[in-house]
């Protein structure tokens, strides 16, 4: 088992399957866990095959020579006490368990779980003298059990790979000597020296003129991502070829890769509505057919005239054993577990299984533009300055000001105009949501955003703002018009595939921006979007998503910033960018994607579909086969064969379904 942080070291263990009842019990253990009615199993996962199934392996060549030398070579040694004690010795390395399990969920108040039904059935089975039944029934429950531990740990597999993803051990540079240190100790500011090969354990800033990182484990993607000096790396990338430098700019806990593991951890604490109707149907469900097993035993004694004891307890125990809801409690949750887990897989985090649910069913998606569908990296393209003002005296305003956002247009800005100039003074700075920047300077105030900033204060201009077809940031300095830059954004390379796919689910898409209307349209009539709407307001945004939410269909809001937060909330869905995308839309969102693709959109939206499709395969399935065979086994129609397939069977071909959405490709 893969080593774990204390505060990841719970994760898997909380995306637990319950057979039964409910609990959520935490369980501190290194090994793998899977939970019935707040019981553990633990299988460990380095442990082989062979160890796994040693205990079914030996109860079952005791059953097959006992059942041969019942029926095919029949011994006169074999009866009595030397045939109840071969079945009772083929049946200990499977039963003890359960029914260790079957006592402890007792002691603890849980009476009804699956464990005290296959006691009773296989004792009783025993009672009545159905040794080689009362054998099989716990081999091929127990196996089922083994398969389940697999199924489960094969769920986990891509999110046991996040976990540990984050070195606990980072070399920094003090005098120039590379250190050895703690990570969860590194402060803000310190120098990591990355080797070839070598994790990152924390984000910064690369202070090396270049270098090449692996981000499989943060975006799914394996191709190379290089990166120049000055640019972001995360916590969890791993190091080319040659030494790095890195200057640490987050804590430890903060980094990307910690909010990821607590995503991970969280998920599966909020549960799909099938999961949780399935819960609470087994803690009812439970007692009654325990109930209805002790009826079919004893109410015929009233009314049937030949009335045999042990032919109705026979009855009542195959009705037991096929009751049990094994194949529903088990095969659902681990459904969903592994939609989040081929989720993970393609860099897609889902917040919890009720929103694989809930994208599965989405009608509309509504997008931003900037940084969603195209890649939020700006150029600038002109700069035209009015001749009454010193066009470098403006960008040195300008820079100085835009300094002090985070936008992707200050960074183009800051790239065209270089170095910001130390010795410009601003005051008064003020951002104005959704229209831009303002300050003073020598008591002259500077106006820097888009043409509605302008009109906000009744600048005048002479200009045709819906005739320049890129985006414009507006200049105004001492209340005149000054100039204005255009700055272009390249579309993604995947953007129009993403629209094509979401038309083929039968989505229907939506862009809405904060930047010019015209701009928006050119983007929008590239990539095939028909409903595109510019030069929002965050709180026009809300009132466009309002009015779709209106018509009472479901919506998944796409967005990366700050801004776009308030609807990604109202949203039936909120998807937000993780790579580009803000803190704020990451926190709020239900659904992050790692590397910013907005083609992961469709496969959100597809893998939600398929987890889904699977779930209710596996409730019909149960419920139609044992509702015919609780039919059969009432009237006596039925052996205990029938009985473990029901059970252990339909368990076994759910578990199988459930896992399949692991296999499949989107």
């Amino acid at each position: 088992m893969i080593h774990q942080d204390k505060e990841v070291k719970n994760a898997t263990n909380k995306a637990k399957s319950s057979c039964c009842c409910s609990h959520d019990e935490p369980v501190h253990s290194d090994n793998e866990v899977h939970d019935h009615g707040g019981h553990d199993h633990e299988h460990n996962a380095s442990g082989s095959w062979f160890k796994l199934f040693l205990p079914s392996i030996v109860s079952f060549i005791l059953l097959i020579f006992g059942i041969g030398l019942d029926n095919y070579f029949p011994q006169d040694w074999f009866t009595g006490y030397v045939r109840i004690a071969w079945y009772a010795i083929a049946y200990l390395p499977v039963g003890l368990p359960v029914l260790k399990e079957a006592y402890e969920s007792i002691v603890k108040g849980d009476i009804f779980s699956e464990f005290f039904l296959m006691c009773i059935a296989t004792i009783g089975a025993f009672a009545i003298g159905e040794y080689p039944e009362g054998v099989a029934v716990m081999l091929f429950y127990t196996i089922g059990e083994t398969f389940q531990g697999m199924a489960v740990n094969r769920a986990k597999s891509s999110i046991k790979s996040l976990l540990d993803q984050r070195p606990d051990e980072v070399h920094i540079l003090e005098n120039n000597v590379a250190v050895k240190v703690k990570a969860k100790e590194v402060q803000i500011g310190a120098i990591i020296q990355l080797k070839a090969g070598e994790k990152l354990g924390l984000d910064g800033e690369l202070l090396s003129d270049f270098a090449s990182f692996n981000t499989a484990a943060l975006t799914g993607e394996s191709k190379p991502d290089t990166k120049k000096k000055g640019e972001t790396v995360l916590a969890g990338m791993i190091n080319g070829n040659t030494i790095a430098e890195v200057k640490v700019t987050t804590a430890y806990s903060d980094s990307k890769l910690s909010k990821i593991l607590e995503l991970v951890q969280n998920a599966t604490t909020k549960k799909a509505p099938a999961e949780l109707f399935i819960r609470k149907f087994a803690k009812i469900y439970t007692p009654i057919v325990v109930f209805l097993a002790i009826g079919i035993c004893l109410i015929p004694m009233l009314f049937v005239e030949n009335y045999v004891f042990t032919d109705w307890l026979y009855r009542s125990l195959v009705f037991l054993v096929i009751s049990c809801p094994c194949a529903l409690v088990i095969s659902i949750p681990l459904g969903y577990f592994g939609g989040i887990g081929a989720a993970s897989r393609n860099g897609i985090l889902f917040k919890g299984s009720n929103f694989l649910d809930s994208i599965s069913t989405i009608q509309n998606v509504v997008v931003d533009k900037t940084g969603t569908m195209t890649e939020g990296v700006f150029k600038v393209q002109e700069v035209i300055i009015k001749p009454e003002f010193d066009k470098n005296e403006i960008l040195r305003l300008v820079n100085a000001l835009e300094n002090r956002s985070t936008h992707p247009v200050a960074t183009a800005i800051h790239n065209h105009v270089g170095p910001i100039d130390s010795s410009v003074e601003l005051k008064e700075i003020e951002e104005i949501s959704g229209h831009g920047l303002k300050a003073t300077h020598n008591g002259k105030e500077l106006f820097v955003g888009n043409f509605k900033l302008l009109d906000k204060y009744s600048i005048s201009y002479d200009i045709d703002p819906s005739s320049i077809v890129y985006t414009t940031i507006a200049i105004a300095y001492e209340s005149k018009f000054a100039g204005y830059l255009t700055i272009a954004d390249e579309i993604k390379a995947d953007a129009k595939e993403t629209v094509s796919k979401l038309k083929s689910l039968g989505v229907k898409l939506t862009m809405l921006s904060g930047d010019k209307t015209n701009v928006v349209q050119f983007v929008a009539d590239k990539l095939g979007i028909t409903k595109a709407f510019g030069d929002l307001l965050p709180e026009d945004k809300v009132n466009k998503v309002n009015e779709i939410k209106a018509k009472n269909e479901t919506i998944a809001f796409v967005g990366d910033g700050v801004n776009d937060a308030p609807v990604i909330a109202l949203s039936t869905v909120g998807i937000a960018m993780g790579g580009l995308g803000s803190d704020a839309a990451i926190e709020t969102a239900d659904v992050v994607i790692q590397d910013d693709k907005p083609s992961k959109i469709a496969m959100a939206i597809n893998i939600g579909k398929q987890t889904k499709k699977i779930v209710w395969q596996n409730i019909t399935l149960a419920f139609v086969v044992k509702a015919f065979v609780l039919i059969l086994g009432a009237g006596g129609l039925a052996t205990m064969w029938e009985a473990v397939f029901a059970d252990v069977g339909v368990a076994l071909l759910a578990i199988l379904n459930a896992v399949r959405i692991q296999r499949m490709k989107f």
